[in-house]
């Protein structure tokens, strides 16, 4: 059997079964490359005077780990720029917020060819490549420039943006071009997938050979939807955890016989906290009768505190929770209790368990996996209820959840009352449906189909393995 090499921006091995906060990709990643003697291969995230191309090795867990530094002007136009402040903000739909500078596309350029001339010495004959995410896109042009001929995968765990959207981006068929010297390109839908054939095929003039091979610059790829999952039964493990336990008894005693809706995000635009704020906001001003029965309790972990609009948000998340509190708080209830600090998975894992609405509602994302884990930490005699945004990749088959448009206040408020009132036996049902989902189509399903599927394409027989999300009707 071929080695499994991954290839990341950063590099992160769980320390344990899970209880931490590593998740479940970097779980099931790390239980490949053990399986394969494999190799993660990244970035150490330590900064250096001058890059001089050393790496260190070395065992984390079980997991052969190759590490490499970078120069401090290399973390600020490839990851602080080209990556954060030009793709990422692009990827999700937010054209305002990109800022496009020559040197942010030169340090992306330098540092993914760094990262092949430092990977090229390890890599064997027979190895598979798994680049991960964004940060990498061009790393198999840069490889294949260095001579190697392994199979080349790729995966994209952030949305592909629209056509049109794409090309407001400089060099733009660059980008597209880089993705045609992977064999193997992942994303998370099928609707990310035809974005980027319509890209390629419109402005790159790609051919369709059959479905879901193209041809273009004189290469060919396969391109196929992987909807990533969680380790429903680690996490299944960490809900029984007596950590998990002890979070939920604390939450329910908070809760004071009021009901609790749940929001858990990184602190991102993308993840639209302000306008589910907004939408709370008029859940309380629509229905009266709810006040001081229910709160909503928003986990917001900080992340790019060094990006301007992450201190802009940060700012604006503080003025509209505090405006919340001030104009509908009482001496004894505090509608909206708003938190950053970060949270391990089985803390999270009883805070779930305790919430009887789990609001996720990003503006756009990859695909989401705080649905999953909400739904998987359900207790299963008395579930609550899951409200996700349609422009969540999850979206696209968790469909019993309560679906909405997380840019309507209405639309979000509504499902809340909707949520709140929702009968028992619906609730079971709708949970049901999900939690078989989440239980079949989980983080190991993501990674083997994948992997075979790559590794398949050595022998010329690529199968058509099925990468789609199976569904289970209510």
């Amino acid at each position: 059997m071929s080695r499994l090499i991954v290839v990341s921006n950063r590099v992160n091995p769980p320390a344990d079964s899970g209880v931490g906060t590593a998740g479940g990709l970097a779980m099931a990643l790390a239980a490949a490359l053990r399986e394969d003697k494999g190799l993660w291969f990244g970035w150490s995230g330590n900064t250096v005077e001058q890059y001089t191309g050393q790496m260190s090795m070395q065992k984390v867990n079980g997991v052969t780990v190759a590490l490499m530094d970078l120069e401090a002007q290399d973390e600020s136009e490839y990851y602080n720029g080209y990556a954060n402040r030009t793709l990422w903000p692009l990827f999700h739909y937010r054209p305002d917020l990109v800022a496009y500078e020559r040197s942010f596309d030169e340090g992306y350029t330098r540092v993914n060819m760094r990262f092949a001339e430092t990977l090229v010495p390890l890599i064997d004959p027979d190895d598979i490549i798994w680049v991960q995410d964004y940060h990498l896109i061009p790393l198999a042009r840069e490889l294949r420039a260095r001579g190697v001929k392994n199979r080349i995968g790729f995966f994209l765990h952030i949305p592909w943006p629209a056509r049109r959207l794409l090309a407001t981006l400089p060099r733009q068929n660059e980008l597209v071009e880089a993705l045609f010297s992977y064999d193997l390109l992942g994303f998370q839908t099928e609707d990310d997938c035809a974005a980027f054939i319509d890209s390629a095929a419109e402005d790159s003039r790609a051919e369709v050979l059959r479905t879901g091979v193209l041809k273009a610059f004189g290469k060919s790829v396969r391109v196929k939807a992987f909807p990533i999952g969680i380790d429903a039964v680690d996490f299944s493990g960490a809900v029984k955890s007596d950590t998990a336990e002890t979070y939920r008894k604390l939450m329910v005693k908070s809760e004071a016989g009021r009901k609790m809706i749940l929001g858990v995000d990184r602190l991102d635009y993308s993840k639209g906290i302000e306008e589910r704020f907004a939408a709370y906001e008029t859940f309380l001003a629509d229905n009266p009768d709810q006040l001081a029965k229910v709160f909503m309790l928003q986990i917001a972990t900080r992340s790019r505190d060094d990006v301007d609009s992450y201190q802009h948000l940060r700012g604006r998340l503080d003025a509209v929770s505090g405006q919340i509190n001030g104009a509908y708080a009482t001496v004894d209830w505090v509608p909206l209790r708003y938190v950053n600090r970060p949270y391990r998975r089985d803390e999270l894992a009883g805070i779930y368990r305790a919430a009887h609405i789990g609001l996720v509602t990003p503006l756009r994302d990859g695909m989401n996996l705080v649905a999953k884990e909400y739904v998987a930490a359900q207790d299963p005699s008395n579930p609550g209820v899951l409200i996700l945004s349609q422009f969540a990749g999850a979206a696209e088959t968790m469909t019993e959840a309560l679906i909405v448009n997380p840019l309507s206040r209405e639309d979000v408020s509504e499902a809340i009352r909707r949520g709140l009132a929702m009968p028992l036996k619906e609730r079971k049902a709708r949970w049901e449906a999900l939690f078989d989902n989440v239980k079949t189509n989980d983080v190991d399903r993501w990674r083997d189909n994948f992997v075979n599927c790559l590794r398949a394409i050595k022998l010329d027989i690529a199968p058509e393995v099925s990468a789609k999300v199976e569904t289970v009707s209510s």
